[in-house]
């Protein structure tokens, strides 16, 4: 076991997945990951697999609505189809937070991407946010990929996403890409989709995380209603809203990001 991580199993026996794609939500600018696939999670009923726990955690506790402590959490989600399916199985990986420095983001994401290996997994899919300088209408999503193949499967015609990430974006910083890079080390493919948000501390990006999940329910026809997500989000944005300013000390803001290359562009996550 990794020193920086400990893994919780949380099911007594492991499910069987069918070559399952681990897809990435955690926050960052705007909470679009964080959104889209906690959405995910919700709409397909997924179960927990396991929880993360670290001393590398923000020193710092949520006050529920049961006037509780909480601690920030890190979980990994799976979804089965059944067999006989077509689709492929699913793992989710969600939270509250990202691993808050450059030695624990690697050692989570290696933790993360050996688990995915025990289920066979060979591809990933990131998700995030680009900040701008104001609150786009109708937010582009871009991608990038850790595989040249992969990042056609995406772009191509009726995909929904841009074709052209080269000079819109700098470096991608945080589990986002880290998952990316360490991926492509252990042979599984990946991509990462990035929806343009307002780059303000306190907006929710309900917008750009209703296009990522637009875009995967194009591509992998999982029955996932996308004109419910502003519904079920604007629900519980009180909620959201109250965790990301419960981390906007510059040591807790979700930091995950990269300086643009364009004026437009604030940076991404």
């Amino acid at each position: 076991m990794n020193k920086l991580w400990e893994v919780m199993q949380e099911e007594k026996k492991l499910p069987k997945l069918n070559k399952p794609i681990l897809i990435e939500g955690l926050p960052g600018i705007g909470n679009v990951g964080k959104i889209a696939v906690d959405f995910l999670v919700e709409e397909l009923k997924a179960k927990r697999l396991y929880s993360f726990f670290s001393y590398k955690f923000p020193h710092s506790v949520f006050v529920n609505e049961k006037n509780l402590v909480e601690m920030p959490k890190l979980e990994l989600y799976y979804k089965q189809f059944g067999k006989g399916s077509k689709r492929c199985d699913l793992l989710f990986l969600v939270g509250d937070i990202q691993p808050i420095d450059e030695e624990s983001c690697y050692a989570f994401c290696d933790e993360v991407l050996k688990l995915a290996k025990q289920f066979n997994c060979k591809k990933v899919v990131t998700t995030g946010g680009i900040g701008l300088q104001h609150v786009p209408d109708q937010p582009k999503v871009y991608c990038t990929a850790n595989d040249q193949a992969e990042l056609h499967e995406y772009t191509k015609k009726g995909t929904l996403v841009e074709k052209e990430i080269f000079g819109v974006v700098g470096p991608i910083i945080g589990v986002s890409g880290i998952l990316l890079a360490l991926g492509k080390k252990k042979g599984i493919k990946g991509v990462a989709l990035l929806a343009e948000t307002f780059g303000n501390p306190f907006y929710l990006g309900i917008k750009g995380a209703r296009e990522i999940v637009q875009v995967l329910e194009k591509k992998f026809s999982w029955g996932v209603s996308v004109k419910k997500i502003s519904k079920d989000i604007l629900e519980v944005e009180n909620q959201l809203l109250q965790k990301a300013g419960d981390w906007l000390g510059d040591e807790f803001v979700p930091q995950a990001g990269a300086q643009a290359k364009k004026k437009d562009v604030h940076y991404i996550g």
